[in-house]
């Protein structure tokens, strides 16, 4: 019992870079995302969930490995193992799906605050971001995990509460769509954003940040082995959570618009909509779980592009470091200009998300290169099962990019 005990101590622990990742992809991109794909489609995407979350724990697991065994994050090990304009060059691509990223978390920081205080767009977006740069500077790595771990119980359990409020009946039918694959007329764009909201290139880049800033190469094969293996265990715990919240997402769309035939294209609309179907207290529900979501999002996407910027110049992400600083700076003036401009926020939501499928393949190449070299990753290099898995989740999706692309 004690040994049981020790492991669940053990665990817990380690849980808390997977958490980072896990706000990541319950941003407000994928809200936007979720909601699309149940209100128009019903169940019949929740297969792309299932599919996105399982390329998701590969590749992660992955990127982890990467920091857990050499010490560097995957911007540190494409600027020492890659040629410099090769390695630019993927950085720069990097670099712009993270300022994407952050447009689409300030974004929906920005539209929560408009629905629960009627504050401006722009204003809200300053806002969003100005807190989120904020939490940065001002606290290290535990601290902002213990502000997301927080968030995502927020999140959870807003969720969790709207799926309860609404009738039985939807579990067979989300059983179908889980494990089934389906390709509605006109649903590829909807599919892609679903894609990209939940593997999303710049969180490979931070999950590798964090989890290199413990330094266990310089601990010995036994520390090495214990954290690879306990890295597992929190890969999965928090990918799991960030599954059934994304599932929750849809489903709720699925039974409460679909159901319903109501079209959702303002995530403002959809929390007002709500409110006769599920009670007075959703909207309500709603929109602080998308601002607690917009702003802990805001946090991680700009952890990541600080840590990309910090690579290119080989050195360890540190918000008080200038090449990290202004790097998480520039994302996030870049992410509000672009608030500014995008004509529909909710449009923009989805199409944010879709492009960054596009950039995925060149990470996820990228990272097989990097993991499956011994020289880099010495006695851990990917195993040849596991490269075969790797290569085919990096063909899956240049796939369905072509296949998005050829019919825009």
């Amino acid at each position: 019992m004690s040994g049981i005990a020790h492991s669940g101590e053990e665990f817990l622990k380690f849980v808390g870079p997977g958490l980072l990742v896990t706000v990541g992809f319950i941003d407000p991109g994928n809200w936007a995302a979720n909601l699309a794909a149940g209100a128009e489609y019903g169940y019949a995407l929740l297969w792309m969930v299932s599919l996105s979350t399982f390329m998701l724990i590969v590749l992660q697991h992955n990127a982890a490995h990467l920091g857990i065994v050499t010490g560097k994050c995957m911007a540190e090990a494409i600027t020492e193992y890659f040629p410099c304009a090769i390695g630019r060059v993927v950085l720069l691509s990097a670099f712009g799906a993270s300022v994407m990223t952050s447009m689409a978390e300030i974004l929906g920081g920005a539209i929560a605050l408009r629905m629960l205080f009627s504050i401006p767009l722009p204003v809200g977006a300053t806002l969003t971001a100005v807190l989120a740069g904020s939490l940065l500077l001002l606290n290290s790595y535990n601290k902002v995990e213990k502000w997301i771990i927080g968030f995502v119980s927020v999140i959870g359990l807003a969720f969790l509460y709207e799926l309860w409020l609404v009738p039985a009946g939807w579990v067979p039918q989300a059983a179908v769509g889980w494990v089934k694959p389906s390709f509605p007329e006109g649903s590829m764009l909807v599919i892609m954003s679903v894609l990209g909201a939940v593997v999303m290139p710049h969180n490979l880049f931070l999950h590798s940040e964090v989890i290199q800033s413990m330094h266990f190469e310089g601990q010995g094969e036994q520390v090495i082995e214990e954290r690879l293996r306990y890295e597992l265990f929190d890969t999965l715990f928090s990918m799991g959570v960030g599954w059934a919240i994304n599932s929750a997402m849809v489903i709720l769309a699925a039974t409460t618009f679909f159901a319903h035939g109501i079209v959702v294209d303002d995530l403002a609309v959809a929390a007002a909509t709500l409110s006769p179907i599920l009670g007075p207290a959703s909207s309500t529900i709603f929109a602080v779980a998308l601002l607690f979501a917009g702003l802990s999002s805001s946090v991680t996407a700009g952890m990541a592009a600080g840590t990309i910027t910090a690579g290119m110049f080989d050195e360890e992400y540190d918000i008080h470091d200038r090449h990290s600083s202004i790097g998480v700076a520039a994302c996030f003036v870049g992410a509000v200009a672009a608030c500014l401009v995008v004509p529909n926020p909710f449009e923009g939501l989805i199409w944010s998300q879709a492009l960054l499928s596009l950039q995925l393949p060149i990470t996820v190449f990228v990272l097989i290169r990097l993991t499956s070299s011994a020289r880099v990753m010495g006695k851990y290099a990917n195993s040849r099962p596991l490269n075969a898995l790797l290569v085919g989740i990096g063909v899956i999706v240049t796939i369905l990019d072509i296949v998005l692309l050829t019919g825009m």
